[in-house]
C-alpha cells in the first residue's frame, strides 16, 4: 500500500516512480494505470525528464532516470578510479550531467605534484568541450567511437581522455583521466589510455545494472 502523505505532487510523482519501476510505461499508460488525469500525467513525467528522475526511451515508454543512479555511481567510482589512477598515474574522475552543465561526482587525484585536479562538486559548462563533455553530450548509438580526447581545449596545457558510462539506453555519467599535456606521449592520451578508461566505465556499467 503506497503512503500518502498529503503533499499531492510529491504523492504523485513517487506514485510514476513506483509505476515505472515495475513495468516502463508511456505517459498515456500511466496515467490509466494510476487513475490520474492525462494531462496531469503528461506535465509531470515532462517535469521528471527534465530533472532526470525519468528518462523516456524512443518508443515513448518512460523509465527511472539517471539521477537514481548517480547514488549507485558514487558508491561504486572509488574503486575504479583508485585502480584507473593507478594503472595510469594520472587523475581519475566521474562526471555527470546537470542540466547545461557537468558535476565532478567522484575524483582520484594523481600523487604527482604537477596534475590535473578539480575537486568533487565542480560544475563546468557542457558547452566547454571537453572529454568528459564530448562523452556526456553524444547521443548514444550515434558513434561507434568508444572514447573522446582534449588536448589543451578547455585548459591550456592539460589533457583528457574519457569514455561514457551508459543505464539503459542513456548515457548518464563519463569517466576521465586527466594529465599535463607534458607527460603525454605524442600520439594522445586516447591512444596511451583510451583503451583503459573504457574498461573503468564498463566496470561501472556492470555496477548500475546489479545494483
Amino acid at each position: 500500500m503506497r503512503r500518502a502523505t498529503g503533499v499531492g505532487v510529491l504523492d504523485r510523482v513517487v506514485a510514476i516512480l513506483d509505476a515505472v519501476e515495475a513495468r516502463p510505461m508511456g505517459a498515456s499508460e500511466l496515467a490509466r494505470h494510476l487513475g490520474l488525469a492525462v494531462p496531469t500525467v503528461h506535465r509531470l513525467a515532462a517535469a521528471m525528464v527534465v530533472h532526470g528522475l525519468l528518462f523516456r526511451d524512443a518508443e515513448g515508454r518512460h523509465h527511472v532516470g539517471s539521477r537514481f543512479a548517480s547514488t549507485a555511481l558514487a558508491a561504486a567510482a572509488s574503486p575504479v578510479l583508485e585502480e584507473l589512477r593507478r594503472e595510469t598515474g594520472e587523475t581519475a574522475q566521474v562526471w555527470v550531467p546537470r542540466g547545461d552543465s557537468r558535476l565532478c561526482l567522484a575524483c582520484v587525484e594523481s600523487t604527482s605534484e604537477l596534475r590535473a585536479s578539480l575537486p568533487v562538486g565542480t560544475a563546468l559548462p557542457l558547452s566547454a568541450k571537453g572529454s568528459a563533455a564530448q562523452a556526456l553530450t553524444e547521443e548514444p548509438g550515434e558513434s561507434s567511437r568508444r572514447w573522446f580526447e582534449s588536448v589543451s581545449v578547455r585548459t591550456p596545457g592539460l589533457c583528457s581522455v574519457s569514455a561514457p558510462v551508459h543505464y539503459a539506453t542513456e548515457i548518464v555519467a563519463a569517466v576521465c583521466v586527466a594529465a599535463p599535456v607534458s607527460r603525454v606521449r605524442a600520439e594522445g592520451p586516447g591512444a596511451q589510455w583510451g583503451a583503459l578508461v573504457v574498461a573503468a566505465a564498463e566496470r561501472l556499467e556492470e555496477a548500475l545494472r546489479s545494483r
